[in-house]
């Protein structure tokens, strides 16, 4: 049977660990050759080895090294196709009036400027490609705001502007943007900001978690990376030829 991505280039930044990670797999069964990227090279060419994908190391805020990944993806036969905009960081979980002003500037430069460098040399080779499709990682909290997160709610705000502006820009050359929106994702990150919200607010873990996420998604639990990589797969695959300039929530109906 043919596969989702046969014959596809697809670049995965962030994709070592997490909802990267998760997507770069599902593409690889999908039978798209995957590229990962990210900063760190040694956890990068483990988790490329363990699911048959390529490593570029790559910091997504430093215009030159974005430049040298994808001269590096030119030297190797060229792409991609697909590009998932997935590398970002959590930022600062403080108040406005607390805010870290250097953990803000890190936060918007590999979340935001990050998001924009990647596209700027995508889109060109996308477009001597006949087209592509380029996914965004925006969050639940790119469409609202959530008090003690200003930074990264500002940041994934921002790549839904992105989406929405590049959409229009390049869609006469048959490349489409969507940005994915997921909300509480189960994992290393999402325990990172439960233990900084147990920190700044004095709860326990346990009375964050049921509070502020699983009670209020009407399915009530998290959502898995594997989910998000589903949702990935439909926006990268012909399945969603006719869509673009979208905003998909994969939150389990997250109030």
């Amino acid at each position: 049977m043919t596969k989702e991505l046969d014959g596809r280039v697809a670049l995965v930044t962030g994709g070592a660990t997490g909802i990267g990670a998760a997507i770069a797999r599902r593409f690889v069964a999908a039978g798209a050759k995957v590229v990962i990227a990210g900063r760190e090279a040694t956890r990068l060419a483990r988790a490329a080895d363990q699911m048959r994908a390529t490593a570029i190391a790559a910091d997504v805020s430093d215009e030159r090294s974005v430049a040298a990944l994808f001269a590096q993806l030119d030297a190797a036969g060229g792409g991609p196709d697909i590009l998932v905009n997935n590398a970002g960081v959590t930022g600062p979980v403080a108040r406005a009036a607390d805010m870290d002003m250097a953990a803000w500037d890190e936060t918007m430069a590999i979340n935001v400027r990050g998001t924009l460098l990647c596209i700027k040399y995508a889109v060109p080779r996308m477009r001597a490609r006949g087209g592509g499709s380029i996914i965004n990682m925006s969050s639940l909290m790119g469409l609202r705001g959530t008090p003690m997160r200003s930074a990264y709610t500002a940041s994934k705000h921002a790549v839904i502007g992105i989406t929405d502006a590049v959409s229009q820009e390049v869609g006469v050359d048959r490349i489409r943007v969507n940005a994915l929106c997921p909300g509480a994702v189960n994992g290393e990150l999402m325990q990172r900001v439960i233990a900084s919200r147990v920190a700044a607010e004095g709860r326990p873990a346990e009375d964050i978690i049921r509070t502020n996420y699983t009670d209020k998604a009407s399915l009530r639990r998290w959502i898995e990376p594997e989910e998000v990589a589903e949702a990935a797969l439909f926006l990268a695959s012909p399945a969603s030829a006719g869509i673009t300039g979208d905003r998909l929530r994969v939150d389990a109906g997250r109030s």
